[in-house]
Order: structure tokens, then sequence, then C-alpha cells
């Protein structure tokens, strides 16, 4: 990887190719197949922008090797799409610090594609926090997390992990006490995985539709559809 003077800071964006019944699973109980694709592809997309706003650091995305010709289609060409090793995402996560930190120097965040309407403020202070710390992590409301970042690679980190459940961010969390890695927290956010989520992310756009204006112009096309989705009682 090839970086300008004085850059030191990468920001990989965790993503796979935009196909049916691959992205946002969870969301298709809710909305129709090719409502939940064009949804991930805007939500990429602004994520990417996202990125693109920060300064001095270097955008990449992160995917499954069987992806990759397929994102290099969709994406900006100058966005690098790099191959992960392995199968999942906490193979995922593992091959971007083993990737991106080989360069000495490095702080480097792994940060989900489905949070585009985080405060770009966030992001800069992740990459501020591993000045002196270890590891920083973004921890979601559900019990994950929307980004790590770290300076080296800790293989151990990732090990075995069974993602995507409620309790991620503690397995997460209780391996750096293990490995004995000094931790940074950014604010607690959201991502968008099920129908609550939606909802929320819709509210927040009617008001700053400027923070994620591609999923913005999503919700307007399938308002019809979305308008049918019912929040969890007692959420939201």
């Amino acid at each position: 990887m090839t970086l300008m003077p004085g850059q030191n800071r990468t920001l990989a964006i965790m993503a796979k190719a935009p196909r049916p019944g691959i992205v946002k699973t969870r969301l298709a109980q809710s909305l129709p197949s090719s409502a939940v694709t064009s949804l991930y592809c805007c939500l990429l997309q602004d994520t990417v922008a996202l990125g693109k706003s920060l300064s001095a650091v270097t955008l990449a995305v992160m995917c499954p090797e069987s992806d990759k010709d397929e994102l290099e289609g969709f994406l900006d060409s100058s966005i690098r799409v790099v191959t992960q090793k392995g199968e999942g995402l906490a193979a995922g996560l593992t091959s971007v610090f083993a990737h991106f930190t080989a360069a000495a120097g490095q702080r480097v965040i792994a940060f989900n594609s489905d949070s585009p309407h985080l405060a770009p403020s966030v992001l800069e202070n992740a990459f501020a926090s591993l000045a002196t710390h270890d590891v920083v992590i973004g921890p979601t409301f559900d019990g994950g997390y929307y980004l790590v970042g770290a300076k080296a690679s800790h293989p151990a980190l990732f090990a075995g992990d069974g993602m995507g459940t409620g309790s991620a961010l503690d397995r997460l969390i209780s391996r750096t006490r293990a490995l004995e890695l000094s931790t940074a927290f950014t604010e607690i956010f959201y991502d968008i995985d099920v129908a609550d989520d939606l909802i929320r992310i819709r509210r927040e756009l009617e008001l700053a539709p400027q923070r994620a204006p591609r999923t913005a112009a999503w919700f307007k096309e399938w308002e019809q559809a979305i308008a049918r989705l019912k929040p969890t009682a007692g959420d939201l």
C-alpha cells in the first residue's frame, strides 16, 4: 500500500458484494429483497463518502475474495479493494490488521458498512485514541461494535469468534484484557440490522439528510414499504 508522506491512518470498510440474500439478511423478513439490496448499496456508498470526508486517511475496502471483482466494479476506482484471508467477519477483521499494520506506525480502523450517518468527528476521535491506546472500540446498543481500531495485528483478538451476536462486544473486551491491551471507547451508536434500526435512521435523516444522502433518497423511493414497518414494543 502506497501512503502519502505523513499519512499513517487507514480506514478499512468491511463490505460484501451487494447480492440479494447475502446482505442485510435480517431485514429481508420485513422488506422486499430488491429493497434490501438497494439499501445496502446506498449504505455502502454513503459510508465510503463518510470515509472520503476525513483528511489524511487512506480509504480501503476489505471483503471476501469472491466479492472483489463485483465491488471493484461497484465502487469508485480510487477505492482500493483488498481480499481477506479466510471466511467470515472475524477472519476479515484479522486480515485488516495483518494487512494494513504491516507498515510501521500505522493507525488502522475497521469500520462497518452500515453506519454512514456517524459523525465524522467520532472517526477522528477514534484515530486520535490510538495515539495513547493499543485498541479503540465503537460499541453498539445491541451488544456488538461498529468499529475496532489498532496499531498492530493481534490475531487472538478475533480468533474463533462468533460474530453478529449480542455478546460480541463483551468477548472482544475480554480478549483485550487477556492480551493486556489498553483500550479506548468511542460513543455508543447503532448500525442497520433490523426494522427498528431502519425506523430510527429514517427519523434522523428526515432532519439531516446530508448525513447519508443516498440512504435518505432510498427511504423516499421505498416509502410505502417502510411505512408498513412496525417498531418492537418498548423500543424507540
